[in-house]
C-alpha cells in the first residue's frame, strides 16, 4: 500500500474496535445489573413482554396481600361469632335448667334470669366493640341495605353476597309458581259411629286419642289442639270438606313443606280419612315445598323458606303466607356488605361482596318465634315469667341463625380466600418465571461473551496500532 492520506486498515480497525467495545459495554452493563434488557433499545419487544408481566406481577403480588387481610378479616369476625355462638349455649343451659322448675327453687330460676340478662348483654357488647382497622364486623356495619321489601311479602331476609358489577343497585323479583302446602287429611262425617283409637302423628310427634262414640266433633278437634305443639298438628271442623262438600274434621300440619306431614292411624274402630284435595283413601299426607323463581332462576325452596344462589344475588328468606297465596314481590339493594378485591383486576368477576348480618340480641331470632332480647326479665318471653318453652325456640332459632353465618363465613374463607390464595402464589411464581426469562441475564452467557468482548477489544488495539503503523513502510521509498 502506497497511498497515506487514507488509512484504510486504520479506519476499519477502528470501527470493529468500536463494535467491540459497545458488545463489550454491554456485557458489563448486563453482568453488573443482572438484567438482559436495560434500556428499550436492548429488546423493544422483549421490553413490552417485561413490562406487561411485571404489571401482572404486580397486582397478584397486591392480590395475594389483599386476600390475606380479608382472611384476617373474616377470621375476626369468626371469633367474634364463637363467642357468642358459646353464649348462647350457655343462655340454652340455663333456659332448660329452669323449665324443671318443680325441682329448683323459684330464686335459682332469677338467678338464671340475671344470668342470662349478663349473657345477653355481653352478646350485645361483643356486637358493638368487634373491629378490624376501626371498622365494625357483626353489629350490622357490613349488612346489605335495601329498599322496597315488604315485610308483608317476605320477612328474615338475609343477604349473603351480592355482585353490583357497574350498577349502584340490583333489583329482585320474586314470583311464586306453586305454592308451598300443609299435609292434610279429611274425615268425613257428623258423629262417631264407634268408640275409635286413633295415632296421630306429625313433624314434631305422636299421640295416641281414644274416643268414645259419644264424643262430638269439637270434642275430638279440641282434644288434638291441646297437644299440637307435641305433634305439629292443628284440627278443626269445616262444613265443606273435598269429599262430596260434607261436614266433617280437617287436620293438618301446622307448618308448610315437603317434611311436614299429618298421619291418622285408626288402631280401634271405624275413622277413615281422605287426602284433602281428592276422594282417595289415605292414613298419610305431606306437604308441598313451594315453587319460586327469583329473577328467572329456581330458587331452592322448603316449606315457605327459600335460598337463592345466583351469580349476581345469594339470600335467605321467608314467605308470608299472603305471598305463598301466589304472586310476586320485588326490592331493590342498594348497597353495603364488605367488599374484597381479590384479583389482580379491578372488575366484578375479581370481586366478592360478603354481607355479615349484626348478632345484637334486637336481631338474633325471627318474627315467628321472637328475638333474643325478649328473654331479658323485662321480655314477654322471659323464664321468670314460665315462658320456657318460647325462650327456647327464640334460643334455638339464634343459635341455628349464628351458626348458618359462622358457616358461611368459614366456607367464604376456606372456599374462596385461601383457594384463591393457593392460586395466586402458583400463578405469581410462573409469570415471574416468564418475566425473568425475557429480562434476566443468563450470567453463563454474558460472562463468556465478555471474554470474548475483552479478547476482541485487546486484539482490536494491537491490530489498530499495526494499521496505524503501516503508513510508515512507505518511507523505505524515499531513500
Amino acid at each position: 500500500m502506497s497511498r497515506i492520506n487514507t488509512n484504510i486498515a486504520s479506519i476499519r480497525s477502528i470501527n470493529n474496535l468500536n463494535h467491540s467495545n459497545a458488545d463489550l459495554q454491554v456485557r458489563l452493563a448486563r453482568l453488573s445489573s443482572g438484567l438482559r434488557i436495560n434500556a428499550a433499545k436492548d429488546d423493544p419487544a422483549g421490553l413490552i413482554a417485561s413490562e406487561t408481566l411485571r404489571a401482572e406481577m404486580a397486582g397478584i403480588g397486591q392480590a395475594i396481600n389483599n386476600s390475606e387481610r380479608a382472611s384476617s378479616v373474616i377470621a375476626t369476625a369468626e371469633g367474634a361469632l364463637n363467642e357468642v355462638s358459646s353464649l348462647l349455649l350457655g343462655i340454652k343451659s340455663l333456659v332448660t335448667a329452669s323449665a324443671n322448675e318443680g325441682a329448683i327453687a323459684p330464686e335459682e330460676i332469677k338467678a338464671n334470669q340475671l344470668q342470662i340478662d349478663s349473657a345477653i348483654d355481653s352478646i350485645n357488647r361483643i356486637a358493638n366493640s368487634t373491629v378490624f382497622e376501626g371498622v365494625k364486623l357483626v353489629d350490622g356495619s357490613l349488612d346489605f341495605t335495601t329498599s322496597g321489601a315488604d315485610a308483608a311479602d317476605i320477612t328474615n331476609l338475609r343477604l349473603n353476597q351480592v355482585r353490583f358489577g357497574t350498577a349502584s343497585s340490583i333489583n329482585v323479583n320474586v314470583n311464586v309458581i306453586d305454592s308451598a302446602q300443609v299435609g292434610q287429611l279429611e274425615w268425613s262425617g257428623t258423629a262417631l259411629t264407634t268408640d275409635i283409637t286413633l295415632e296421630i302423628a306429625g313433624y314434631n310427634g305422636v299421640e295416641v286419642f281414644s274416643f268414645a262414640s259419644s264424643t262430638s266433633l269439637a270434642g275430638i278437634v279440641s282434644a288434638i289442639n291441646k297437644v299440637t305443639d307435641i305433634t305439629g298438628i292443628s284440627a278443626r271442623t269445616s262444613a265443606t270438606i273435598t269429599l262430596g262438600g260434607n261436614e266433617g274434621i280437617l287436620l293438618a300440619s301446622t307448618e308448610y313443606g315437603s317434611q311436614k306431614f299429618v298421619s291418622v292411624k285408626t288402631e280401634s274402630g271405624t275413622f277413615t280419612t281422605y287426602k284433602h284435595d281428592a276422594a282417595v283413601a289415605a292414613i298419610l299426607d305431606e306437604g308441598v315445598d313451594a315453587t319460586v323463581s327469583v329473577n328467572g332462576i329456581q330458587a331452592v325452596s322448603e316449606g315457605l323458606d327459600i335460598q337463592v344462589n345466583s351469580p349476581t344475588v345469594s339470600f335467605d328468606a321467608i314467605m308470608t303466607t299472603t305471598l305463598n297465596a301466589g304472586g310476586t314481590t320485588s326490592f331493590a339493594i342498594t348497597g353495603g356488605g364488605a367488599q374484597f378485591q381479590l384479583g389482580p383486576q379491578v372488575n366484578a368477576q375479581q370481586m366478592a361482596i360478603v354481607g355479615i348480618q349484626s348478632v345484637a340480641s334486637h336481631r338474633l331470632g325471627n318474627a315467628a318465634s321472637g328475638y333474643l332480647r325478649d328473654i331479658r326479665t323485662e321480655g314477654t318471653d322471659s323464664i321468670v315469667g314460665k315462658n320456657y318453652q318460647d325462650a327456647d325456640n327464640i334460643v334455638n332459632a339464634a343459635i341455628q341463625q349464628v351458626a348458618k353465618l359462622r358457616g358461611r363465613l368459614g366456607a367464604f374463607q376456606k372456599n374462596t380466600l385461601d383457594t384463591n390464595i393457593n392460586s395466586l402464589n402458583v400463578a405469581l411464581e410462573n409469570v415471574t418465571a416468564s418475566e425473568s426469562a425475557i429480562r434476566d441475564a443468563d450470567f453463563a452467557r454474558e460472562t463468556a461473551a465478555l471474554t470474548r468482548g475483552q479478547i476482541l477489544v485487546q486484539a482490536g488495539t494491537s491490530v489498530l496500532s499495526i494499521a496505524n503503523a503501516s503508513p510508515q513502510n512507505v518511507l523505505a521509498l524515499l531513500g
